[in-house]
């Protein structure tokens, strides 16, 4: 009965236009009251907790490092390098705007935030350069998914301080995945520009290979900074996103000089806003989850699962369904916050490792980023492109397949996860 009336309420709640934040909290509140065995003093106890969780702490640095770099322009020397490096093959510039991708969600860690700063310049760029518009929308919303998969990504330090999992594992198991998903859609891209005979640009000279590798390395040391303090045990993920911050404003304003000191107060007021609207919904999630562990949900689920002898390989892909059709209609973080505490139990009982379960439901919630009618690539694009919403679905369809068939690939293949961290934990 509690467990029917909790999730009656959320959903009641969610289908009526309340934010996803005040549903979770609202719900959770109403449950405690009517029917719980706890009291509202452990929900004042939960939000205390909350508070005091060191993992979180990285969201906003991670945030406004984010911010610093996409309002500089680190991304224009990114693209410039990714077009020197492979601008002349067939299809150059789509296969170049899949690569800036590449290297500037290492240094943003949100997805959006990657189709911004990538596609406002690249998507014109093939357009001029005699891309059809569909074809250059397309790519760049599929490709800047990588943003919460390549590491830094918000959605695994979220995920991590939910489920208790070490984020620098997860950090690390994203490297590999990032890196096969992308070369996954340049392959993709390659096949396509050679069936369709796509423009190439010329093969740019060693000197601008090399120049334009100097003028981004600021902004690629950054994902250096991160991963090598981690795992070089100089520091925790926490403070790695506390120095990635400091690094970013040291960057944006006296290296590239591209913000000025005057600009630096409305980058840390946006980023602020980002951190406020994150943190509300995590706090009312954790008070969901608190919920559903006081009233051993998870465990009871888990445990009907288990009696019904499902294996791992069958759960894994009602987790996928499950999660690509909450990814329709839910971002990213409030998917993570409801739902993992209720998978994660059940995936420990199975023998799955946590770690692959985040970067599982990391790769579902990219694929949620492109799928109608909540995905936030697709708006991002549209609103880059002047396309309309349809049209951009429409485009990104045929790339989305390449995403399934990672998704596929990851769920059942877990050593392409699970062999980093393992190697270097």
């Amino acid at each position: 009965m509690t467990t029917v009336a909790l999730f009656v309420m959320l959903f009641t709640f969610m289908l009526i236009g309340m934010p996803v934040a005040v549903a979770l909290g609202l719900s959770s509140l109403l449950t405690i009251l009517m029917f719980g065995r706890d009291s509202l003093a452990s929900l004042s106890l939960k939000l205390f907790e909350t508070s005091e969780q060191f993992t979180l702490l990285a969201i906003p640095f991670f945030i406004l490092a984010g911010a610093f770099m996409t309002t500089g322009g680190v991304a224009k020397r990114m693209i410039r390098f990714a077009i020197a490096c492979v601008g002349h093959l067939r299809g150059g510039l789509a296969i170049s705007s899949v690569l800036a991708c590449m290297l500037f969600a290492a240094v943003s860690g949100s997805s959006p935030a990657t189709v911004v700063a990538v596609g406002t310049i690249v998507i014109a760029g093939m357009v001029r350069a005699g891309y059809p518009k569909p074809f250059a929308a397309g790519v760049v919303c599929n490709a800047g998914t990588l943003g919460i998969l390549i590491p830094p990504s918000i959605v695994m330090v979220v995920y991590g301080a939910t489920t208790e999992t070490s984020v620098g594992k997860l950090f690390m198991a994203g490297v590999i995945p990032g890196i096969l998903l992308g070369l996954m859609l340049m392959v993709a891209i390659w096949v396509r520009a050679r069936a369709t005979n796509l423009p190439r640009q010329p093969r740019a000279s060693l000197a601008e290979v090399l120049g334009s590798a100097r003028d981004s390395i600021w902004g690629l040391l950054l994902l250096v900074i991160i991963l090598g303090g981690i795992y070089g045990g100089i520091f925790t993920p926490t403070e790695a996103a506390g120095v990635s911050a400091v690094y970013a404003f040291f960057v944006a304003v006296f290296v590239y000089r591209d913000i000025g000191m005057r600009n630096v107060p409305s980058v840390l007021v946006d980023a602020a806003r980002v951190t406020v609207m994150l943190m509300f919904i995590i706090a009312n999630a954790l008070l969901f989850a608190h919920v559903l562990t006081t009233e051993r949900i998870p465990q009871a689920i888990a445990e009907q699962i288990v009696a019904w002898g499902m294996p791992s390989w069958q759960f894994l892909m009602v987790v996928n369904v499950l999660l690509l059709i909450a990814g329709c209609f839910m971002e990213p973080t409030g998917i993570i916050l409801i739902l993992a505490p209720i998978l994660f139990p059940i995936a420990t009982r199975l023998g799955i490792d946590p770690v692959h379960l985040g970067i599982i439901m990391v790769v579902n919630l990219e694929i949620g980023m492109v799928t109608p009618p909540i995905g936030l690539n697709l708006f991002v694009t549209a609103g880059i492109t002047k396309m309309s919403i349809g049209e951009v679905v429409r485009a990104a369809l045929p790339w989305t397949a390449v995403l399934l068939a990672f998704l596929g690939i990851v769920t059942y293949v877990p050593q392409i996860t699970l062999w980093l961290p393992n190697l270097l934990f």
